[in-house]
């Protein structure tokens, strides 16, 4: 026979209305009457029908998570396992599930979102993603349901609350790193001009440029994929120039593994031919040979807060708009030199 909230407030010596009060976590509820609950559900292995208390409350309990394309491609860059992981926790410790937008195009995707609000299948969203134009984000804001977005909003920044790094600081100061090492032939292999990340990291490294008065290349800008094929055509791109450069900043880890590969097989040494600086220090940052030199944007911490602010927001409709910046760390390893002006790369 199933046990029952009955059950646990007769173990408990509580009243029934107790017991739910202890699994909504109400703070009229004291901290040793909750210990007292909660040691009673263990014992008679006890766990709330959430279906049930969703129907009472008019709540799910649940969260929507929103990818920029099909999950085929996400799931190939390490950045959405680990954000995954953040937002898991964040939610799971206020009891909320998370579910996954399903799609193979933007439209799709979009149709997906739309069921998932209009089906009250969720009581809040995240989307993981920032982009130019995104008509997700516009139909979230026409909707009566809170929302929050993993990297800063192109429009209407102080009316969306969001979770970002400071990637134009962070783009600039690699940027300046590498200045500092002596090379002023400094390439940027960006991924795709839709989203806002990679104009923040673009405008960061034009910065960077223009305060040590080193002339702008557009040759040296190259945009692809976030994935290791990007980074492999990237390179043979800038490395086909006349003057190719010295060093690369390469918007992700998964992009410059495909950027050390290439170099590999064209007979290039790393860091004494070509130094290369990354960004989200993923655990292929370390396995890479050489270990690559990036930017630690604390992955993890983007999903486990995004979920601790949607939650409150879902919570409390009444909580102002945020924008919380997750701090970052430049973890030097072994592809940043001073330039080789003995050389000249060869392709």
């Amino acid at each position: 026979m199933a046990v029952t909230i009955k059950d646990v407030a007769k173990l408990a010596n509580v009243a029934p209305s107790t017991v739910s009060r202890v699994i909504a976590n109400s703070p009229r509820i004291s901290e040793k009457t909750k210990q007292k609950v909660r040691e009673a559900m263990e014992q008679l292995s006890y766990h709330p029908n959430f279906i049930a208390r969703s129907l009472a409350s008019q709540s799910t309990q649940t969260i929507g998570l929103v990818m920029p394309s099909a999950t085929d491609v996400v799931f190939q860059n390490p950045f959405f396992p680990t954000v995954l992981r953040g937002l898991s926790e964040g939610a799971h410790e206020k009891q909320y599930g998370l579910y996954m937008t399903t799609g193979k195009t933007d439209e799709e995707i979009y149709d997906g979102v739309v069921q998932m609000v209009q089906g009250g299948r969720v009581d809040g969203v995240v989307l993981l993603y920032s982009k130019v134009e995104d008509k997700i984000l516009t139909y979230l804001q026409s909707q009566d349901i809170p929302f929050v977005v993993i990297g800063k909003p192109f429009k209407n920044v102080e009316e969306i609350t969001h979770v970002d790094n400071d990637n134009f600081r962070a783009t600039k100061e690699v940027t300046e790193y590498l200045i500092g090492l002596g090379h002023d032939h400094i390439a940027f292999v960006g991924g795709n001009l839709n989203f806002v990340v990679t104009i923040e990291r673009l405008l960061g490294y034009e910065k960077a440029l223009r305060d040590h008065h080193i002339p702008l290349n557009n040759d040296y800008i190259v945009h692809e994929q976030f994935l290791k094929e990007g980074g492999q055509e990237a390179v043979r791109e800038l490395l086909s120039l006349s003057t190719p450069p010295t060093a690369l900043v390469v918007a992700d880890d998964l992009m410059a593994l495909g950027v050390l590969n290439t170099l590999d097989e064209m007979g290039i040494v790393v860091p004494e031919d070509i130094s290369i600086v990354s960004f989200n220090n993923v655990l292929l940052s370390e396995m890479s040979r050489p270990p690559l030199t990036s930017v630690d944007i604390n992955i993890f911490d983007l999903g486990y807060e995004a979920a601790k602010s949607l939650i409150q927001m879902i919570k409390n409709p009444k909580e102002p708009t945020k924008r919380i910046i997750i701090p970052y760390e430049l973890i030097k390893r072994y592809t940043c030199s001073h330039p080789n002006i003995e050389r000249t790369v060869q392709v």
